[in-house]
């Protein structure tokens, strides 16, 4: 591993947090597991997904849903060569996109920092045409919703959207105890195919995954027992138990 292209635990985190608008500390991976918000399975899947360097969006509606947690969560486990870098214009123009992962804040209109529309949004996806992998999160609640924003209303190339491996839907409830926050959906591409239901929260898993090997998973599911029995829970812990376990990925996964 080229040691110029690592970034440091806490660069990597500092990067997630200026996702973060709320204030306060940005929930990590088990925190969201122990919520509610994202069920064990889904939780190995993740891991195993951005791991390998899948690009992945968050969706749903509403304000408040939970889009930003969700995603700073899941980018605690870009691999150690990839930097994390917000993918504002002037950035994503200077830089060499291939060993980063690029975080679009959100999908949408206005004078906000690292939000994309129109040709900047186009430009961030054909980052992904030449390799590099992409976060983002808009406000969608379905596979539809998502192509007429990204594809219909920014003239993104449907081919370049079936690039993002893994889009994630959140839903929220009423219960009497609060609000509830869960990962509804599961959709996956392969890039060669539309976006197809992988899980649903209420029947399990819908079909195979074609991006993430069953020893991969077996590996994630171990970084997710140790993040739970070493009770990692600020970002800055679970990135670094997983930068350690991450040496000892199997070569084949």
């Amino acid at each position: 591993m080229n040691e110029e292209t690592l970034q440091s635990v806490a660069g990597h985190c500092a990067e997630i947090s200026r996702c973060n608008q709320r204030g306060g500390r940005m929930l990590s991976l088990p925190d969201l597991l122990e919520a509610g918000t994202v069920q064990r399975d889904i939780a190995a899947y993740c891991i195993a997904a951005v791991s390998a360097g899948h690009s992945f969006l968050v969706g749903a509606s509403p304000g408040g849903a939970g889009k930003t947690t969700v995603m700073g969560a899941m980018l605690t486990f870009v691999a150690p060569h990839l930097r994390l870098e917000a993918a504002a214009p002037e950035a994503m123009a200077n830089s060499d996109s291939l060993r980063r992962c690029w975080i679009c804040h959100e999908i949408g209109p206005g004078p906000f920092y690292a939000y994309l529309w129109g040709e900047p949004l186009r430009a961030w996806f054909r980052l992904a045409e030449d390799g590099a992998m992409l976060a983002s999160n808009l406000h969608a609640d379905t596979m539809e919703e998502v192509r007429r924003q990204v594809v219909r209303a920014n003239g993104v190339r449907p081919e370049s959207l079936r690039r993002i491996g893994c889009v994630l839907f959140l839903s929220v409830r009423r219960a009497a105890h609060g609000v509830v926050r869960e990962v509804s959906e599961v959709y996956e591409s392969d890039g060669a195919r539309d976006h197809f239901l992988l899980w649903s929260r209420a029947v399990g898993n819908v079909a195979a995954s074609a991006l993430v090997t069953s020893e991969r998973l077996r590996w994630a599911s171990g970084v997710l027992d140790r993040l739970v029995s070493d009770r990692a829970r600020t970002i800055e812990e679970v990135r670094s138990v997983f930068v350690e376990e991450y040496e000892r990925l199997p070569e084949d996964s």
